[in-house]
């Protein structure tokens, strides 16, 4: 192991001499969290890919296709879906609003009204993922150096959390860069082939597998449309997402540079899937699904390229954990410290003249440390996320895509959205159960039909605040700390 040893050490040394680098470059509040809305094409790719391709798309992918079959693809793939919906959709509006947050969008939209619960609800969202990112952690370490759980959580969690508090995003969007770059290799290019090969190719999978594990809707039809519900239309509204559209150069860097991310996710999807059905057939009696990856790295891949493909395990990881990390803390700071302050400000401004890379960075660093508490004192947070997603998702869905598409909503309506979608889906799984499908169903209806009745019965959003919202849709607004640099073009 001496040499998947070297090349994962040398792996994570790069990752914090990235930050180290990204620290020298984040001198505004702008190129901190946003990287200076200068990511030209390639890098924009490169770095919403890695976002989304976390350790659950990896490791969770290859699961669910080793009990599934190829229908295993579905969860990845209905993120691909909602990358390449909100890229062809939504992406350039959003990356010509200018603002920081999703809860900015929402008060710029609504007149500065609605942004403090949304800000509350995508707190704790981002905070989850956070943590069931670095929960995977101890997976990966464990697989390596054989380390006790907490140890593991710690080491990779100091690790995400260093980089990303000394650089920002500018340090973020660079690890993001090296890590599509070896997750590309690690698993299209090397686990893939090697999985279907030493399976004795998919003759011999179709052989010795129930056909079922070949059917494309195998994993059932309910089953594809709440990931559909959950993972598609979280994509669309997501923080950790959108503030990956906000660093894009241009309204076209996001829109195509964001489908292309999109198409890459089907692609990954079906690779995951395919990996682990090859490890259905050597493997039939694994004790868990989730076992499946790190089986097939350990027992069938020579020495360096087992390195090689778990640095990509691990690059899939920190990928997701530094953009739920930096999201987390942007929204902490941004929509609910700063409003607890009293510092309230016109969304997309600056606050004033006080340090504010130091502040972002502080709340970096305290909510990194949060996230590593929860995550060593917490087993498993499978409920806490699915929790944070169907309250995202059935309570912020509605008033967001609806103050995109629909001139007629108004403050009250978004406001009454929120919270009937949210009690709706805490009360439904309450009475379902947690992981149930009905909560985000009949949440989702709730939500959009007191949007639609609320926002009718009240008196339209003010002229005045539609016109700004006008003037910033059709990009007319200015980056009030951006600094003069040159694009990133050969991104």
């Amino acid at each position: 192991m001496a040499v998947d040893y070297t090349v994962i050490v040398i792996y994570l040394a790069g990752m914090l001499a990235m930050g180290w680098w990204g620290m020298r470059r984040a001198k505004s509040k702008s190129e901190f969290l946003v990287a200076g809305r200068r990511l030209g094409p390639w890098f924009y790719s490169g770095t919403m890919a890695a976002i989304v391709l976390g350790g659950a798309s990896t490791i969770g992918g290859v699961g669910l296709g080793y009990q599934y079959g190829l229908s295993g693809a579905w969860m990845v793939f209905t993120i691909g879906l909602g990358i390449l919906a909100l890229s062809i959709f939504f992406s350039a509006r959003i990356a010509r609003l200018k603002v920081y947050t999703v809860s900015e969008m929402l008060d710029l939209r609504y007149g500065g009204r609605a942004g403090v619960i949304s800000g509350v609800v995508m707190w704790a969202y981002t905070l989850m993922l956070a943590v069931t990112s670095t929960i995977a952690y101890a997976t990966i370490f464990d697989v390596l150096f054989d380390v006790h759980r907490t140890v593991a959580i710690i080491l990779g969690g100091t690790i995400v959390v260093a980089y990303s508090t000394l650089g920002g995003m500018w340090a973020i969007t660079l690890t993001d860069m090296v890590q599509f770059v070896v997750k590309t290799i690690g698993v299209l290019l090397l686990l893939l082939p090697i999985a279907v090969i030493k399976a004795g190719g998919f003759s011999e999978m179709k052989a010795q597998l129930p056909t079922e594990y070949f059917d494309p809707l195998g994993i059932g039809g309910e089953t594809i449309f709440t990931y559909v519900l959950i993972y598609t239309f979280g994509m669309l509204i997501g923080q950790d997402i959108w503030q990956r559209v906000f660093t894009a150069r241009s309204d076209k860097v996001a829109s195509m540079g964001g489908a292309a991310a999109g198409t890459y996710c089907l692609v990954y999807a079906i690779a995951g899937a395919v990996i682990g059905t090859a490890a259905k057939v050597m493997y039939p009696n694994l004790e868990s699904a989730d076992a499946a990856f790190a089986t097939i790295v350990k027992d069938e891949l020579p020495m360096g390229v087992r390195g090689l493909v778990l640095a990509a395990a691990l690059a899939a990881v920190m990928s997701t954990s530094s953009g739920a990390l930096i999201a987390c803390a942007t929204v902490a700071n941004n929509d609910i410290w700063s409003r607890l302050r009293g510092i309230v400000k016109s969304p997309g401004q600056d606050e004033g003249p006080h340090d504010e890379v130091k502040g972002n960075r502080l709340f970096i660093l305290i909510m990194g440390a949060v996230v590593v508490v929860i995550s060593i004192a917490l087993n498993d947070v499978v409920q806490a996320l699915t929790v944070a997603y169907n309250l995202l998702v059935g309570g912020l869905l509605v008033p967001i895509l609806g103050g995109l598409v629909w001139r007629r909503g108004t403050a009250t309506g978004a406001l009454a959205s929120v919270v009937a979608g949210g009690l709706s889906v805490i009360g439904l799984m309450w009475h379902y159960g947690i992981l149930a499908n009905q909560p985000i169903y009949y949440g989702l209806l709730a939500s959009l039909a007191v949007y639609v009745v609320v926002s009718l019965a009240t008196p339209p959003t003010d002229a005045a605040v539609l016109d700004a919202w006008r003037e910033r849709l059709a990009g007319r607004a200015e980056e009030p700390d951006q600094t003069p640099a040159t694009p990133v073009t050969s991104s």
